[in-house]
């Protein structure tokens, strides 16, 4: 999970996964980091970029998570926030 998949700055087809109502403003690896720890998956942060940002090392978060990859996209949208 990267976290342009959250950003509503981006369009879906620079990388944006959820609805820009569910989304947040330029999230980082620590609000998905909060959120997922409110949901109750583990995880690990790994230091990666997306594809098409390449020039942006954000990082990524591998979850172990046995249901589809949209359904944790979707849990983490819903308890995410940015606090700064």
């Amino acid at each position: 999970m990267y976290p342009c998949y959250f950003n509503t700055a981006y369009s879906r087809r620079q990388g944006r996964r959820v609805s820009r109502n569910r989304g947040v403003k330029a999230p980082v690896i620590g609000d998905l980091e909060r959120a997922l720890k409110r949901v109750g998956v583990a995880f690990r942060i790994e230091d990666h970029h997306h594809p098409s940002h390449w020039t942006r090392r954000e990082g990524r978060i591998v979850a172990e998570w046995q249901e589809g990859k949209e359904a944790l996209i979707k849990k983490v949208a819903q308890r995410l926030e940015v606090k700064r």
